[in-house]
């Protein structure tokens, strides 16, 4: 199965580099270091190197803590942080461009020549795959080349695990062949037991033990402080099609030009960066006043926050800046089967979390979220927004919510502690 697997990617190779290229029209990121997806690199010079590996955006966010941790209990090692897409390499870039003992790069294609060039010339030590990544060519040669491999802040939903026994014959060896998985909960360590056959730590989520960066919030309450009394709303990572569904219960809420002074500024931050002028587009043909976050570069153009309908943060990497600035969150990718986005950062600064019903992807905090009181589910958008009315007109009931949300967020820390235990016996 994995010989067919390769043939696949083979065969398909130049589609995915067309695809790259048509990538890069709009994330310009995606046309440089191509090199790299081949397995070549540049020389490196550091003699011990740890490698972390973070997919995307969400999942390099989440690796801060750990890899934090990985530099401060080993200060002879260098972290080799790998990505697939441009998006997480350019989070990598402002989380641990400066850091002396971090460098980055693309992963390369899941083909074993590839992979092992790429083993051969960073020669790690460890290889710790983020939360859900099994590559099969990636864990096999890595078992060749004697590289012990990870799978941490590990989750596996049941509708994942339902896709991956349908493959079978091709995700089960990649599941035996890794060394350790650490679990994020219970339930998850259940469903890896199912596929791997050994036995997960269960350590919690990583996400949990995020530092908030104090910049981002200092200038998302001054950009707060731009809107008066005016409440905001922030709809954080939006999908596809959700953007419209929350348009369309905004403007069916608060009609233009009949209660508008009424509304709150509606904070609008797209998932994709890609998408962020389509959605533009979309808000202005809607008649609504918008401005973009990448314009406000002057106080005069600050001063707009007070009397426009929509901020449209076509920003990478602030998302704390959104959140410092909002009155009341809702988490995008749930309102459509998306399975929702992280919810963990709202809380640690102790905003109310409205989400969708589409949560597959984190059913579990989700869960916990709600029954802490630090998040309520919504239906649809009009639900979420009729939820979001009343919060907004409720002072003390948000209050009292936003409390609940940053208890429920210290009560988890601790993960990338017990994660650091159960990668020690595989760098000592």
């Amino acid at each position: 199965m994995r010989l067919l697997y390769s043939l696949i990617w083979t065969v398909l190779l130049p589609v995915v580099l067309a695809r790259l290229w048509w990538r890069g029209r709009r994330e310009p990121g995606y046309r440089q270091h191509i090199g790299e997806r081949f397995g070549f690199y540049p020389p490196v010079s550091a003699s011990r190197i740890i490698w972390v590996h973070a997919v995307s955006a969400g999942e390099t966010r989440a690796a801060e803590p750990l890899v934090r941790g990985l530099l401060e209990n080993y200060p002879d090692a260098s972290i080799l942080l790998t990505h697939m897409t441009a998006t997480g390499r350019e989070a990598g870039a402002q989380l641990f461009g400066q850091h002396p003992r971090v460098m980055q790069a693309f992963l390369p294609y899941d083909l074993k020549l590839l992979v092992r060039r790429f083993l051969r010339h960073f020669r790690p030590q460890l290889c710790v795959l983020m939360e859900t990544e099994v590559w099969p060519n990636l864990i096999a040669t890595c078992q060749q080349e004697k590289v012990p491999v990870a799978l941490v802040n590990a989750r596996l939903s049941e509708r994942s695990l339902r896709k991956a026994q349908r493959l079978s014959s091709l995700i089960t060896p990649a599941a035996k062949a890794i060394s350790v998985i650490a679990a994020q909960t219970g339930e998850d360590a259940k469903r890896l037991q199912s596929l791997s056959g050994s036995t997960p730590a269960i350590t919690g989520n990583i996400k949990f033990d995020v530092s908030v960066p104090q910049a981002q919030l200092r200038t998302g309450e001054a950009m707060r402080a731009q809107c008066g009394t005016r409440p905001v709303l922030l709809c954080a990572s939006t999908r596809d099609g959700e953007e419209a569904l929350i348009l369309e219960a905004f403007l069916k809420k608060w009609p233009r030009g009949n209660n508008a002074n009424n509304a709150p500024l509606l904070l609008l931050v797209p998932r994709h960066p890609q998408r962020f002028d389509a959605v533009a587009t979309m808000l202005g043909e809607a008649g609504l006043q918008v401005v973009r976050r990448s314009a406000l570069t002057t106080p005069e153009h600050m001063a707009g926050l007070a009397s426009c309908d929509v901020l449209l943060g076509d920003s990478m990497g602030e998302m704390f800046m959104y959140y410092a600035m909002a009155d009341l969150a809702f988490i995008g990718g749930s309102l459509l089967p998306f399975g929702g986005h992280n919810l963990i950062e709202p809380c640690a600064i102790g905003k109310p979390v409205l989400i969708g019903l589409h949560t597959f992807n984190f059913s579990d905090v989700t869960g916990q979220a709600i029954a802490a009181g630090a998040a309520l589910r919504c239906a649809d958008a009009g639900c979420m927004l009729e939820s979001a009315s009343e919060l907004l007109s409720d002072p003390a009931g948000r209050q009292t919510m936003g409390g609940k949300a940053l208890d429920f967020f210290h009560q988890h820390q601790g993960a990338t502690a017990r994660t650091l235990q159960v990668l020690k016996p595989y760098l000592s």
